[in-house]
């Protein structure tokens, strides 16, 4: 059974609640090890009115609200809702210890929970987000993608303002991703033949050049080589129609140009349910789709429903990968 690191993230926003909340349930697909401050967890086990548990890092979950705890001890009391710079580096410690032992096998994958990006930078750690911090650890080239029970969103550019997306957009960047993404859907999924819909960049995916020639002279030639490959590639796709229910259900994924092309659709057709993968690690890492959410923290109103999901993507993907080793 897949032994899943479990990171609450910012230790003043829902991650900790969330955390207490999926320890209540039994599971029969993972066991799960937190790496967290154990006072934190107390107290967020107090705020809900829960049992918890905690157990050494070795032990086995046997009882509802049993948690296994690697600690990783903030550096100052954690107050919900008023995030501390002071605990920056405690949150960065987590995810890296959580990588390290998925890299050095004691784990199969990680979950995390939401962190506060700016809060870290104030604790002065550079820090432009999770992905990019696993991915600087692990020296691999890695795609963002996001999905629920509807869909598969992967995307070609990230967080970039939308007057860089067109020239970052080339050739070699198109080939990486859909390599990673094609190569995630085979080796996490378990998808022998993925097919992937390319959504063009612009309005009608140009409109055969009177809207744009990004398509004719960039991502058709890609998509036309990496067929010749042996990839089932759609597109390039008008972004406006791919989405239709009859269409997507030829898709294994889809790959957006960029960050709001693709992800608006996925979270209006199950946001709860979302979660934020990121391919390419040598481990599945998977992570809620929503935010710290510091106004709901400690009142035990926060939807454990995305944690939830994550935990169970994860624990798929890591069992497919222990199936194929």
């Amino acid at each position: 059974m897949p032994r899943l690191a479990l990171v609450p993230g910012e230790p003043a926003g829902v991650g900790p609640e969330l955390c207490v909340r999926v320890a209540q349930a039994p599971r029969r697909d993972c066991s799960l090890v937190a790496l967290a401050d154990p006072g934190l967890l107390q107290a967020a086990a107090a705020a809900l009115g829960l049992p918890l548990n905690l157990l050494p890092a070795d032990a086995v979950a046997r009882r509802p609200g049993d948690l296994p705890l690697h600690p990783v001890r903030n550096a100052v009391a954690v107050q919900f809702g008023h995030p501390d710079p002071r605990n920056a580096r405690a949150v960065v410690d987590a995810l890296l210890g959580a990588a390290e032992g998925c890299v050095r096998g004691g784990f199969h994958g990680m979950v995390t929970g939401p962190v506060q990006k700016a809060t870290i930078n104030e604790g002065g750690i550079p820090y432009t987000g999770t992905t990019e911090l696993l991915a600087g650890h692990a020296g691999r080239e890695v795609v963002m993608m996001l999905a629920n029970d509807i869909v598969r969103v992967a995307l070609a550019t990230t967080h970039l303002p939308l007057r860089e997306v067109a020239n970052a957009i080339d050739a070699g960047l198109l080939r990486r991703v859909l390599g990673i993404l094609h190569r995630a859907l085979r080796e996490d999924f378990g998808i022998a033949e993925p097919v992937i819909a390319v959504l063009g960049l612009n309005p009608h995916a140009g409109e055969d050049g009177h809207l744009g020639r990004e398509e004719i002279e960039v991502i058709t030639p890609v998509l036309e080589s990496l067929r010749a490959a042996g990839m089932r590639l759609a597109g390039p796709l008008p972004a406006d129609t791919a989405f239709l229910p009859d269409k997507l259900r030829g898709f294994d994924a889809v790959l957006a140009m960029y960050h709001d092309q693709g992800l608006p659709v996925l979270k209006y057709s199950g946001f709860e349910r979302a979660v934020n993968l990121t391919l390419g690690l040598p481990y599945p890492r998977v992570a809620v789709d929503h935010g710290t959410a510091l106004d709901l923290a400690g009142k035990g109103l926060a939807d454990p429903s995305s944690l939830e999901a994550a935990v169970a993507t994860c624990a798929r993907m890591a069992a497919q990968r222990m199936q194929q080793s």
